[in-house]
């Protein structure tokens, strides 16, 4: 069979709609960036990354006029006031890039896992290969300028050895001592820790542009959220005498508008999925059972954060809809009507 003859999957369109979406609001995030940056080691490296999201909002608009498939909205110009003062350093947009790549990589690496047809299964591992390197591109710029830390150091194991005991993996009982972290459960703490950082940073950059206050409220919130959450992940770590970079990131103080309510009211809700799968990841990954409970009640925090954002959304009518299977008896009532 012809490869244009195989319909796409759900799997498929779900995927290059989501693809479509996040790299149209990427293009305006960028596209700003690029106007302010004077660093001549970043300012490459954030051109990169504008250039991979326009590229790839060209092969996608491609493939979706191919298959006769409705073009998303998405985000424009329109989306972004190019003229609106600087509102990020240099290193944050740096530190913004390496966050974003690497939330990229795992959202291609599963686009790739529910692709079939070869175009489209061509296309994400394409882009996971490009933000795979574009990841590498800011992780090398960002630790030679001393912007990234690298995880924290511990000793290398000379030996293997065995769990001898149940107590492993307790860490609830406030009258017992909890053992020490291990090395998997430090490095999905310090990533939280980062993640929540870039959160926090965007939540304040984008609270104070909004002339919304049903957006400004939303984002102080999620600023309180990420910073609560920092400091659980942050103490954990230092019970331990692991510590933790400090950030050397800032947002200006510019209060007019640099992107549509929309546009960053989506953004949030994308930082929220990816922090939940973080989250997800770190729980299955993590022995001791403090460690456990503390991701699994701040994952329904964070998803009530996001239920509060999607109904903000709907309410000023920002939410686009996902494709989906059509629904049978709205397209009886809109039969009866004609």
């Amino acid at each position: 069979m012809n490869e244009e003859n195989i319909r796409l999957t759900s799997s498929e369109i779900g995927s290059l709609w989501t693809g479509y979406m996040n790299d149209s609001m990427s293009t305006c995030i960028l596209g700003f960036m690029l106007k302010h940056i004077q660093d001549a080691d970043i300012k490459p490296v954030v051109q990169h990354a504008y250039d991979i999201s326009a590229n790839h909002i060209e092969q996608l608009t491609y493939m979706f006029e191919n298959e006769q498939y409705a073009i998303p909205r998405g985000f424009t110009e329109q989306d972004v006031n190019m003229n609106a003062p600087w509102l990020f350093s240099d290193t944050f947009c740096l530190m913004y890039v390496n966050h974003m790549a690497k939330a990229g990589m795992l959202i291609y690496g599963g686009f790739v896992s529910m692709s079939y047809r070869e175009d489209v299964c061509n296309y994400f591992v394409q882009a996971l290969n490009e933000t795979s390197n574009l990841y590498q591109q800011s992780l090398k710029i960002g630790l030679s300028k001393g912007i990234i830390a690298r995880h924290p150091y511990i000793e290398v194991p000379k030996e293997t050895d065995y769990v001898d005991s149940k107590k492993y993996l307790s860490g609830l009982n406030p009258f017992s001592n909890k053992r020490p972290l291990n090395a998997v459960e430090i490095s999905h703490l310090y990533q939280n820790v980062l993640t929540n950082s870039t959160g926090m940073h965007l939540c304040i950059a984008f609270a104070q542009t909004s002339p919304s206050k049903d957006v400004q409220n939303y984002m102080l919130r999620g600023r309180d959220i990420s910073k609560k959450h920092l400091k659980i992940f942050t103490d954990a770590l230092l019970k331990d005498d692991v510590e933790t970079a400090q950030s050397n990131v800032s947002v200006s103080g510019s209060i007019t508008q640099t992107f549509s309510d929309k546009l960053m009211m989506f953004h949030m809700n994308l930082l929220i999925s990816s922090g939940m799968g973080n989250y997800s990841t770190a729980a299955s990954a993590s022995q001791r059972s403090d460690l456990m409970i503390n991701y699994e009640r701040l994952s329904f925090e964070i998803s009530r954060l996001a239920k509060s954002g999607a109904d903000i959304m709907i309410k000023h009518n920002w939410l686009e809809q996902p494709p989906g299977v059509k629904d049978p008896k709205k397209l009886a009532k809109n039969k009866q009507k004609g």
